[in-house]
């Protein structure tokens, strides 16, 4: 069974700079595109940011050239670099893995339970 569990979530001022990682369990981590969310609230799950297994990498507008994402293969980790943090950039973050399909799109296979990231004015 296939087991994401993020960490690296927490409260931070605006320009402030977090690093989230996803630790991946259970399965073969390296064949799998990774990718970030979040859900604001009141808001629906939004994609953040995805690597694919051969290192490819998108964003979404809202954080481009402020977020930064990576893997590393040996560790079974992705990591998500956030810089210039936004009171906007609050939600919960959630990581998520899948063997094939649009990098971007939210039908992940698998997903963690999220952390919190919280940005005060």
């Amino acid at each position: 069974q296939v087991q994401l569990v993020e960490s690296g979530g927490g409260l931070v001022q605006a320009g402030d700079s977090l690093r989230l990682s996803c630790a991946v369990s259970g399965g073969t981590f390296n064949i799998y595109t990774m990718g970030w969310f979040r859900r604001a609230p009141g808001k629906a799950r939004e994609f953040v940011a995805a690597v694919a297994r051969d290192g490819f990498t998108a964003y979404a507008d809202s954080v481009k050239d402020r977020f930064t994402i990576s893997r590393d293969n040996d560790k079974n980790t992705v990591y998500l670099q956030m810089n210039s943090l936004k009171p906007d950039d609050t939600a919960v973050y959630y990581c998520a893995a899948r063997r094939s399909g649009y990098m971007r799109a939210t039908n992940y296979e698998y997903w963690g339970h999220g952390t919190q990231v919280t940005v005060s004015s």
